[in-house]
């Protein structure tokens, strides 16, 4: 759709999240547009997000690490010119169990303090079921209905709060999409000079960054960490090239043979190095074998679900071969409305960096290109509210809200 979310007359943006980094993947260029545009822009997070990952044991503990990605979350803000930051002090994983009646009130509190033009929240689905995400997108819901009415909450209005309904409401969307990053990253590998190995920092943040783009629907790929046995044939000559693999630790030897059956062994590759990314581009079959020769262990890309009896070999008849050519868009809801925010794509990055207990990446890990097309658009659902009185059981009484 063309309508805009941003309008250059928007006074004030809100985003309502359950966690910390939830913005920066939910409206991180949204924020960070609105923000260059002059707008005021505010984000709230329900949690301080202490029951999530550690993943860089020298930047928190468990007991540190709501204070933590407090602390990275107001990081990620000025990253974003994120002018406001707000946190409701409730425990992480726990939302569903809040009472909705506190929720809504607390939620009702902030929209008619900071009176906001437009709110942003996750849709229903929670992006992809987070209890937390979900208990969020109701609350939200829920506290927008009642702003405006001077029959909910009374007690805010008599401490000098004043109704406040805004104007517009999204929830953030996220269409699945056909675009691979096996084939990003396959051109971009055999476009580069000389042979691509990654470090030890490179392969960790490129996998968190495969897991969330995945499970966000950024990206179609499968990708999973594979281990293979000393010895184990990880690739085979002649083989259909439907996979793309970095190496994260062991050593494999890359071996071509003859019609003969000698075997002439042509480098030894280790953690960092990619392998298959050529046939994957030119669409040719493996012209070597990538042998393990100790332990190893690799991410795998596949653009394809993995099957329990794909042949092995170059004559095999049943292989997991590449998908056919799609638009890199899935058709997604008339009701969608998308923003560009490519131009923003760095500050969406660096935010992301921010958060550096969950993702330990650096800006620049991957091209700019590639970062771009899969973060430079954010999409949204506008959601039309019903009036107050017919709202949910919990909240259907302005009696009952008022506590």
């Amino acid at each position: 759709m063309s309508e805009k979310i941003i309008n250059q007359g928007q006074k004030r943006l809100l985003g309502i999240f359950a966690h910390p980094d939830d913005e920066v993947f939910s409206a991180g260029g949204t924020l960070a547009r609105a923000a260059a545009m002059g707008v005021e822009t505010m984000v709230v997070s329900a949690t301080r997000g202490e029951a999530g990952q550690i993943r860089d044991a020298n930047a928190a503990t468990r007991r540190t690490l709501g204070q933590v990605r407090e602390q990275e979350l107001h990081r990620a803000a000025e990253k974003l010119g994120v002018k406001h930051v707000v946190f409701l002090d409730h425990t992480d994983g726990t939302l569903q169990t809040v009472d909705p009646v506190l929720l809504t009130s607390q939620l009702t509190e902030i929209i008619r303090d900071f009176q906001p033009d437009t709110i942003i929240t996750f849709g229903p689905d929670g992006a992809y079921g987070h209890p937390d995400h979900t208990a969020i997108s109701d609350a939200t819901t829920q506290a927008v209905r009642v702003a405006g009415d001077a029959h909910y909450f009374p007690e805010q209005l008599a401490a000098g709060l004043s109704p406040h309904q805004p104007n517009r409401f999204y929830y953030s969307h996220f269409p699945r999409k056909q675009r691979l990053l096996t084939d990003r990253l396959g051109h971009w590998l055999v476009e580069l000079c000389r042979r691509f190995q990654g470090t030890a920092d490179f392969t960790q943040a490129l996998s968190l960054f495969s897991e969330e783009a995945t499970m966000l629907g950024y990206i179609s790929d499968f990708v999973e960490t594979s281990w293979f046995p000393a010895g184990f044939y990880v690739v085979e000559q002649g083989e259909p090239a439907d996979k793309l693999y970095l190496i994260l630790s062991g050593q494999a030897e890359v071996r071509r043979e003859d019609d003969d059956g000698t075997l002439h062994t042509l480098a030894q590759i280790g953690p960092g190095h990619f392998f298959g990314e050529e046939g994957l581009v030119y669409h040719r079959p493996r012209n070597a074998h990538v042998v393990a020769i100790e332990d190893v262990t690799c991410l795998v890309f596949s653009p394809n679900a993995p099957t329990k009896f794909a042949g092995r070999g170059a004559g095999a008849q049943m292989t997991e071969n590449l998908p056919e050519s799609t638009d890199p868009e899935q058709i997604f809801s008339d009701e969608a409305i998308s923003v560009d925010v490519a131009e923003y794509v760095p500050q969406k990055v660096a935010a992301l960096a921010a958060h550096h207990t969950q993702f330990p990446l650096k800006p620049d890990m991957l091209p700019l290109s590639i970062i771009r097309e899969m973060f430079g658009q954010e999409y949204f659902v506008r959601i039309h509210l019903p009036a107050a009185v017919n709202i949910s059981q919990q909240v259907e009484r302005p009696e009952t809200m008022s506590g």
